[in-house]
């Protein structure tokens, strides 16, 4: 444990590890890493923005708490494309090195057929309608914020939840993501939302390199090296992975000489850890 909590540090920036207080860094954090949360998520272990910037505490409530300041850098370099940024782990807020965005996208059900792709996800239901609206609005329309969008998806009367599960399908998805923040509506804050392969045209060709099997296995890679030891019921639950698809994945890394098992000495169960932990 003692070994664990030491490998946790560095890797998740937590104390007496020196916070985060720039872009520059951020992005650092972030390309190190290969893909971290915005902010913290309950029952998930995984580095985050905000607990690199502001301690191992809770996301603050007031919006003056210094740790905010990671709002404004998001925001700021959404247009910047220094990183991918949209809901995919989970559908919460993640940060994924361009190097890494590649292997996600390899496994998202896009062939590089924009114009497409959807069709094929909504014929086999693995679209919704809405999320069909909200994406061909793009499709003809070009970037939009969300109350233009809403608009233009046909979905001003639906429900919120309706419109914003539609936005989240999409980005787990990797079809959409937003890309800037616009001044609309009563609060003067709305994302601005565009298809994926216009904002980053290089991704699909980049990601068509990339077999299944070797996107998962260096997401996992990439796990294990930030969270040190985990279960793989852990990885199927961040990733969404089928168990059966997590085990054999994780098994190349063990026959690699990249993972081992271990026995926890407090949890039951089998564990996954880098060697030198154990």
């Amino acid at each position: 444990m003692r070994k664990l909590k030491a490998h946790r540090i560095p890797t998740f920036s937590l104390p007496p590890s020196k916070r985060l207080s720039t872009p520059a860094q951020a992005l650092t954090f972030v390309n190190a890493r290969g893909f971290v949360y915005f902010w913290p998520i309950k029952g998930i272990d995984l580095p985050s923005l905000w607990t690199a910037v502001a301690g191992d505490r809770p996301v603050a409530d007031k919006h003056d708490d210094p740790g905010h300041i990671t709002w404004g850098w998001k925001d700021n370099a959404l247009d910047k494309k220094i990183w991918y940024y949209a809901k995919v782990l989970r559908g919460k807020a993640t940060m994924i090195s361009l190097e890494i965005a590649p292997y996600f996208y390899a496994l998202s059900e896009n062939y590089g057929a924009p114009e497409e792709d959807y069709l094929i996800a909504y014929d086999d239901g693995r679209l919704t309608q809405a999320s069909k609206q909200v994406y061909e609005a793009l499709l003809e329309n070009g970037s939009q914020n969300t109350l233009d969008l809403r608009k233009k998806a046909k979905l001003a009367n639906a429900k919120d939840s309706e419109f914003n599960k539609a936005l989240e399908q999409l980005q787990r998805d990797f079809k959409i993501l937003p890309v800037g923040v616009s001044q609309a509506g009563a609060w003067k804050y709305s994302h601005i939302y565009e298809i994926v392969p216009r904002h980053f045209p290089d991704l699909p060709e980049q990601a068509r390199r990339i077999t299944e099997a070797q996107a998962r296995t260096k997401l996992l890679e990439l796990y294990f090296n930030m969270v040190g030891a985990a279960q793989v019921r852990d990885a199927t639950k961040l990733f969404g992975w089928p168990a059966d698809v997590a085990n054999r994945s994780v098994n190349k890394l063990i026959d690699a000489g990249l993972l081992a098992k271990v026995v926890h000495p407090r949890h039951a169960g089998e564990w996954i850890a880098l060697p030198k932990l154990m």
